[in-house]
């Protein structure tokens, strides 16, 4: 019997061969790059005193990928330590650094450090943070006026579900979960099963998008109670004093009342199901006192094995705290039973209760349409809620004052969600000493922050928007030269502000900057890991297709390019649709941003002499219901109008172009070979192929298969399988996490298409998921799209005719 290989490839040859070979490498100069050591990422402290500059790993082994893991209700459990398997993005190291100057001090972490991201105080004044080991999840301390971290002994974290370390009101205490004491020892898998394994269904519809990492099992079952039953805590910060709260249970949330004296917890119940992950099981929502004890039972939530796809459960849903009050709950209600295609006045209508919860609950607002989110003022009882009308695409915005339900609401912004033009930005937030959320107010000003769009590329802003005249007055907007974000205020008036700065030539620092100046002070020094990559040559190029919808790429033209040279050229892209061209038009993005490459980037093939029309937009335009019937007319359009651009340029050879994608971008890429000879070879990576198997709708198709059999059956690259001549590189991870890009679809694709006489190679990754994380994989996948484009696209033999 053949042993399981590292890397499976499947090749077309007389037999189907199984090759069994190491990880590879790319080139020295690719490796340089995606190795340079990475900025640190800033934490901002609440306070705006303080910033953490954190050290993060910026590829863990494969080995690390390889632990064993639990694989049930849509979680990934490490069984070792009781956590998330194979976390990404740990942190490795923290330094602390005051905003208006000082000296950086490096905080002393414990040995070999695997940190997840630190949580601030409300105050400012301390940070926790969790610190993965082999065998437990610790809990440190941290404090702005010293350096070391201080280990919470008798405390072991139980990061199954939700987050593990929460700050109650007072920053003097910390809400923990915990491994639930003297739990005994993990269920051990049957020697034999005692029976099938059942599911039935009653004639009651219940469509699911298609999840993977489910249930399976009676076995499975008692993992999930084992792993993710967890103990409520308290942690005195000063005194390291632990006390349980309640009794141990399985949380999909806990969340402190301002008033630090209640607690809104939702208990996961039994029946679970095999079709549904852990956030759709049965669940009880209660609010507790500081002992345990139940003070108020919310809400019963049923097992959501019935919600409309792309609806919302009947009953109380979003259930959270007002964060302007002590305790006050607030939550939404369906009035169209949930279903998006119901017809209905109103669809949601916002509820409030206030503690003792003794009275009745009272109707604060309705929404005409999906309510999209509520954001609380700091004072006067002044939200802003939002509605989204999900036919047009339509986004609203609304005024309202909570406590006084007849006050008439004022609407704040109206506009197509995809209107990257319009788009006002979205209000900075602040948080409260209690620890909640609200909006950043100065009398009655909020403050706006945008990405700022324009035709000829973003220019992020900042606005002061009156809330009596809706009038705006901008503070700041980016200079054309270079790219600034605003991250956050300095003062209540928000004349002084903290920015990142990019140019394609620095990389992001953070700058203090003051209204009406165009001086900047440095925060942070970070410095440039890859200079190389300044020689890459970057423009934003725009064109338009045969039906007149304008379309957009960024050429990259690698670092030794010279004008005149025509070079082997790869499409990227990912598909969007719309409902009109001229949102579909519209420019996203900036040429003034920091080049960076990471993970497995297209982008490194740059750097072995490829031009790449990045991120072309291949826009599918129409009616939400019915945008597909064109998908593939749309598609090739797009593909074919960017070629021609680049070929007008003079910067591509049109006998020489290749085409890639992930995921959608994947789908994307089968489709074109299919359906058009554009190309000479195509990378997909992680796609699904075969829509058949998400049945029940995908991306943003809202018909079933049964309603849209035509539509399935023609979007379906595994359909035309035996019209896909052109060399294809089928990449996917063996453990793919993603709704709907089950491995099966790459395994099926590269068969049908071999069993069809084409060109293609099938690279199955280890333990990776849907995006892949270990350095051996980012290697070895950088280097098979290489070896393949150099194979079949840049020393591709020339075609008799044009392409």
């Amino acid at each position: 019997m053949m042993s399981r290989p590292t890397v499976l490839l499947l090749t077309l040859l007389p037999v189907l061969l199984h090759a069994e070979m190491t990880y590879q490498k790319p080139p020295q100069a690719i490796l340089d790059v995606m190795h340079a050591p990475a900025s640190p990422v800033p934490s901002v402290s609440p306070a705006k005193t303080h910033i953490l500059l954190i050290q993060r790993q910026l590829y863990p082994s494969i080995a690390v990928l390889a632990a064993p893991v639990h694989r049930i209700a849509g979680l990934r459990i490490n069984p070792a330590n009781n956590g998330p398997h194979a976390p990404l993005g740990m942190a490795t190291g923290l330094v602390l650094k005051t905003i208006d100057g000082g000296a950086e001090v490096k905080i002393a972490t414990p040995p070999g450090a695997s940190l997840d991201t630190p949580v601030w105080s409300p105050d400012g004044k301390y940070f926790a943070v969790a610190n993965s080991t082999a065998t437990s999840i610790e809990l440190y301390i941290g404090s702005i006026s010293s350096p070391i971290l201080r280990k919470v002994p008798g405390v072991v974290l139980n990061d199954t579900i939700g987050q593990p370390v929460i700050w109650f009101s007072s920053s003097k205490e910390l809400l923990v979960r915990m491994v639930a004491a003297a739990r005994g020892p993990a269920p051990r898998p049957p020697a034999a099963p005692a029976g099938p394994n059942v599911q039935e269904s009653s004639g009651n519809a219940g469509p699911v998008r298609t999840y993977q990492d489910m249930l399976k099992s009676p076995y499975d079952e008692k993992l999930f109670d084992y792993y993710c039953t967890a103990q409520l805590a308290s942690v005195d910060v000063a005194t390291g004093r632990v006390t349980p709260i309640g009794k141990p249970g399985i949380f999909s949330s806990v969340a402190p009342a301002p008033d630090g004296k209640h607690l809104l917890v939702a208990r996961i119940q039994k029946p679970y199901s095999y079709l549904h992950a852990y956030p759709d099981f049965p669940r009880e929502t209660e609010v507790w006192d500081r002992s345990g004890r139940t003070v108020y039972q919310v809400f019963s939530h049923p097992l959501e094995d019935t919600v409309p796809i792309e609806g919302v459960p009947t009953g109380r849903r979003n259930i959270g705290w007002r964060p302007t009050e002590g305790a006050t709950l607030m939550w939404w209600e369906a009035l169209d039973g949930g279903d998006p295609k119901a017809k209905a006045p109103f669809r949601d209508k916002l509820m409030m209760l206030r503690a003792p919860f003794t009275g009745h609950p009272v109707e604060v607002f309705k929404t005409q349409h999906r309510a999209r989110g509520l954001m609380y003022g700091e004072s006067g009882g002044l939200a802003l809620v939002s509605d989204y009308d999900r036919d047009r695409r339509w986004l609203q915005m609304f005024r309202i004052y909570l406590d006084d339900p007849s006050a008439q609401a004022k609407l704040v912004s109206s506009r197509n969600a995809q209107d990257r033009y319009k788009d006002p930005g979205l209000p900075l937030l602040k948080r409260l000493p209690t620890g909640g959320m609200v909006l950043q107010q100065s009398g009655d000003y909020v403050f706006l922050s945008g990405t700022g769009a324009t035709p000829q590329g973003d220019r992020p802003f900042l606005d002061r928007m009156n809330l009596k005249t809706w009038e705006t007055e901008r503070l700041f907007r980016a200079g054309e030269q270079g790219y600034e974000t605003v991250v956050g205020l300095l003062n209540a008036e928000g004349t002084r502000f903290l920015t990142s700065y990019e140019t394609p030539n620095t990389p992001p620092n953070l700058f203090i900057r003051q209204k009406d100046s165009e001086d900047r002070v440095a925060v942070t020094h970070f410095q440039d890991p890859t200079p190389i990559l300044r020689k890459i040559k970057r423009q934003l190029v725009t064109y338009k297709r045969d039906d007149g919808v304008q379309l957009s790429f960024t050429l990259f033209l690698p670092p030794d390019y010279h004008p005149g040279q025509r070079l082997p050229t790869i499409l990227w892209a990912y598909p969007l649709e719309y409902n009109d061209a001229d949102t579909a038009g519209q420019i996203g993005g900036s040429t003034q941003r920091f080049v960076q490459m990471r993970g497995i980037s297209q982008l490194f093939l740059l750097l072995s002499g490829y031009a790449i029309l990045n991120d072309a937009t291949i826009p599918i335009v129409g009616d939400p219901e019915t945008v597909n019937n064109t998908y593939l007319e749309q598609l090739v359009a797009s593909a074919r109008a960017a070629i021609d651009k680049a070929v007008e340029m003079g910067v591509t050879d049109r006998n020489r172009v290749g085409v890639g994608g992930h995921s959608y971008g994947a789908f994307m890429t089968g489709n074109l070979l299919a359906h058009s000879k554009l190309f000479r070879a195509g990378v997909a990576r992680s796609g699904a192929y075969n829509r058949t198997l998400t049945p029940f709708g995908f991306q943003s198709e809202r018909r079933t298969f049964w309603q849209a059999r035509d539509t399935y059956m023609k979007m379906s690259p595994f359909t035309y399988a035996d019209q896909i001549k052109t060399p294809i590189l089928l990449i996917h991870g063996e453990a793919d996490n993603n709704p709907g890009t089950f491995p099966i679809n790459s395994e099926r694709l590269y068969q049908a298409i071999r069993g069809n006489g084409g060109t293609v190679r099938l690279v199955m990754l280890p333990f990776e998921s849907h995006g892949y994380a270990a350095r051996e994989s980012s290697e070895h996948t950088v280097w098979e799209m290489l070896t393949w484009f150099d194979k079949y696209v840049k020393n591709a033999p020339a075609e008799a005719g044009s392409r």
